[in-house]
């Protein structure tokens, strides 16, 4: 038996709005799913972003609870030839690069931070082949 990809990938926020404002209104992530008070899921390519408030999460009952505290991360894969765009993107709209990493044969990645500071990394393809 195999996996043949990680489809969800989730986040534990502070709020659900200036979640959606920084995921959707920023990152362009197409909204899925949303419950105020509670959630905000996204869709990213084949996957989905789940955005929960812990303190909601952790008292699940229909669901196995769950819930963390502090700094997640995410990389989010782009082609080459966009990844230069989406770091101008996101340096016009106010947010700064915390980090840019150097890899093998030249591919390089950088790093910056959501509302709740969450480390989010953008990656061009071929960076795990």
């Amino acid at each position: 038996m195999n996996f043949s990809q990680i489809k969800e990938s989730c986040l534990y926020i502070s709020d659900v709005n200036q979640t959606e404002q920084f995921y959707h209104g920023i990152l362009g992530l197409p909204v899925i799913s949303k419950v105020n008070h509670r959630h905000i899921f996204f869709r990213v390519g084949r996957s989905v972003l789940l955005c929960f408030l812990p303190e909601v999460t952790k008292k699940e009952e229909n669901l196995p609870p769950h819930f963390a505290y502090g700094k997640q991360h995410l990389a989010f894969e782009t082609s080459q030839d966009d990844y230069q765009g989406w770091k101008q993107q996101l340096e016009k709209k106010g947010i700064e690069i915390t980090h840019e990493q150097g890899w093998k044969e030249g591919l390089q990645s950088f790093y910056f931070e959501d509302p709740d500071g969450h480390v989010l990394e953008v990656v061009p393809e071929g960076i795990w082949e």
